[in-house]
């Protein structure tokens, strides 16, 4: 925790957010951000130094056509079929998005200015594809900055220690568990053992655990809601957070054990957690809870840019709000077991719907990139 002094208490939340040792990076990405000078203008004034994109976003940004009738129109004249047609665009945002960042990229020495594109959702239960995939998106994005985002399914698991084992840095998303999250970590670790095996230069690689927050609270506070008891309504809005800060316990544990201390003298950098999902689904929880909350050195915490500007406006961030809470975490977590709600089925629940969410949205931008360059009398299939 920073010594709170009289400049650090007049700072903004976001700067002290930022001295706190958290990374702040913008969850979202669209050619009109970028063409705007909006995402330049957020990285100059909104202490943003990095970007996450995920199916979702790209379906919303290229499905509403805005800044890229031109590529489109070229992209059916040359008759791409609609999955390179999605993936010229996406690339090509993501790369622009790349150069706006790689000063931060360069001044912070690779550990930020990074932006990641997620593999094609479609390949989250095939471990080859999957990699095959990781590899022909850091290709085509071309730029050093660049993170590729591989789910943590159980194929996913030896994807990303091949992947960072071929010098590919990794985001790696759709976190909800922490026994998972103990296995992202290892395959991690794992990846850069065979990195190292290979003679690759372990402090180029860089990787960030995506540990998703909000959807669990949404899940959790459902079945309280229903149990309705004084004890169960008391623990809504708790068992995110919990998961969360217990996560960032696994995280110190880990990286200071006997493994990680061979890899980092060999250059290594440590797997940052980065809380995902930081929007606030309830509108009765104050709409910073998941950046006030979680602060903790070594952190990333991407967001949407309401919850940007929230915390800009009326956050409250106050130092360390995570490793001394381990107590009550594990007590929270454990008190919601006791109600008769699993942990284990929450959880499980969440990363299959995750999974299923983004596939759905994939296909939903496959269907509207479809449309636009059939409309322009080209044949997609």
């Amino acid at each position: 925790m920073i010594e709170v002094t009289e400049a650090t208490a007049t700072a903004g939340a976001l700067d002290r957010l930022s001295n706190e040792g958290v990374s702040i990076w913008l969850d979202d990405l669209s050619r009109k951000r970028i063409a705007s000078g909006n995402l330049a203008e957020l990285v100059e004034t909104k202490n943003v130094v990095g970007v996450t994109t995920n199916p979702s976003i790209f379906q919303a940004a290229i499905g509403s056509g805005e800044g890229y009738e031109e590529q489109l129109a070229d992209l059916a004249v040359r008759g791409v079929t609609v999955d390179e047609a999605v993936r010229m665009m996406t690339t090509a945002d993501v790369r622009s998005a790349a150069d706006i960042l790689h000063s931060v990229y360069t001044a912070t020495g690779g550990r930020d200015g990074r932006v990641s594109i997620e593999v094609d959702p479609r390949l989250a239960h095939h471990t080859a594809a999957t990699i095959a995939e990781a590899k022909q998106l850091a290709w085509l994005v071309d730029r050093p900055n660049v993170m590729i985002k591989i789910p943590a399914t159980r194929a996913g698991l030896p994807a990303i220690t091949e992947v960072i084992g071929l010098g590919i840095s990794v985001n790696v998303t759709l976190i909800f568990s922490l026994e998972r999250y103990r296995e992202v970590i290892d395959a991690y670790l794992a990846g850069l053992e065979k990195a190292a095996a290979r003679g690759l230069d372990l402090s180029t690689i860089h990787s960030v655990a995506s540990f998703f927050v909000s959807r669990v609270d949404a899940e959790i506070d459902k079945r309280l809601t229903v149990l309705g008891t004084d004890a169960a309504l008391a623990l809504k809005g708790r068992a995110a957070l919990a998961n969360a800060r217990l996560a960032y316990a696994s995280y110190e544990e880990v990286f200071a054990g006997d493994r990680w201390t061979a890899l980092s003298g060999a250059g290594a950098n440590k797997q940052r957690p980065l809380w995902a999902s930081t929007g606030v689904k309830d509108p009765a929880y104050k709409d910073t809870l998941y950046v006030d909350d979680l602060v903790a050195p070594g952190t990333v915490n991407t967001m949407p840019e309401a919850t940007l500007n929230a915390t800009a406006d009326h956050g409250d961030i106050t130092g360390d709000t995570v490793t001394g809470g381990y107590v009550q975490a594990r007590a929270d977590l454990a008190a919601v077991e006791a109600l008769g709600i699993s942990y284990d089925e929450v959880v499980t629940r969440l990363e299959d719907e995750g999974v299923a969410k983004f596939a759905v949205a994939w296909q939903d931008l496959l269907d509207a990139v479809t449309k636009s360059l059939m409309s322009k009398g080209v044949d997609a299939e």
